[in-house]
């Protein structure tokens, strides 16, 4: 057998597709900081500051004229967001927390959006199929970068990031944030992360991190109300998540090792088999290493 038709072949590809499918994962990739950031923001408390935070202009707005309409999951494949809300049932708000960055969020947004306004048709009882234009609250996208990389872009859209910037019948645009000002929430929330990354470099994803995280937070100031009356809540819900990174990592690791023994045992070179899962053949004899003895 050629070995390079092995990476050629779409039918021989079918060995190692599961490990590029994440709908074939177990349900643990969503990280802990979206996590807390769900959390912190289903406290009207905070999601008030949230909305001034965007929306500085709005003194009169109060808890009581927010509704959150974040989208749960309740089955492993069921469609949810971070955050969703509106604002005296005017405006529409759908923000999005993520440290790795993908123009996808837009395509991800927009099933989020349409999503929910189908869940506000059916809550408010408006019909699609009425003569009367249903009554819509004004969308807001946005997303919040808590990564490492420097973007040049306050907005993106559809059309710029998927259609060369063509006119096109549907179009999204999603606000970019990296922040808010000084001492806000979304800066504090911001600054969470990047305690949270520091002590995971140190001590990996570990209780002691999570602990280490909201001690260095509450001493500088940094959500620290919210860490204090939630603390346990908030260490649990990191640990509980960095454990089912743990599982999902295992479970990739123990994928690419079965395909990596099939494909050896088809006739398929060490070499081949490294530039198909982008890695070096030492890992890949790591993985063959009880049929290689």
């Amino acid at each position: 057998m050629n070995s390079e038709q092995y990476v050629q072949t779409p039918a021989k590809e079918k060995t190692a597709e599961p490990l590029m499918d994440p709908r074939l994962f177990p349900k643990a990739n969503r990280e802990a900081k979206d996590s807390v950031f769900r959390n912190l923001f289903s406290d009207k408390k905070y999601l008030l500051m949230l909305y001034r935070t965007l929306h500085p202009e709005d003194e009169e707005c109060t808890e009581e004229d927010l509704t959150c309409v974040t989208l749960e999951q309740i089955l492993v494949r069921d469609i949810h967001n971070d955050l969703g809300f509106l604002a005296r049932d005017r405006l529409l708000v759908m923000m999005e927390a993520q440290s790795t960055w993908t123009v996808n969020i837009i395509v991800r947004v927009l099933l989020y959006i349409a999503h929910t306004y189908q869940e506000y048709f059916r809550e408010t009882s408006q019909s699609l199929f009425s003569s009367k234009p249903v009554y819509m609250p004004e969308p807001e996208m946005y997303v919040l970068y808590t990564g490492n990389r420097v973007l040049d872009k306050e907005c993106i859209t559809l059309a710029d990031e998927f259609f060369g910037g063509k006119q096109i019948a549907l179009e999204v645009r999603v606000k970019v944030l990296t922040g808010g000002e000084d001492g806000d929430i979304l800066s504090q929330y911001v600054a969470f992360t990047r305690v949270m990354n520091e002590q995971v470099r140190e001590h990996g994803q570990t209780m002691f991190a999570a602990e280490e995280t909201i001690r260095i937070c509450r001493e500088q100031n940094i959500l620290k109300e919210y860490l204090e009356s939630r603390q346990k809540e908030v260490t649990d819900i990191m640990f509980t998540l960095f454990d089912q990174e743990e599982v999902l990592k295992d479970y990739i690791a123990s994928e690419r090792r079965e395909a990596a023994e099939e494909m050896y045992a088809d006739g398929i070179p060490i070499s081949s088999i490294a530039r198909y899962f982008k890695t070096n053949e030492e890992t890949v004899r790591r993985w063959l290493r009880f049929v290689l003895r």
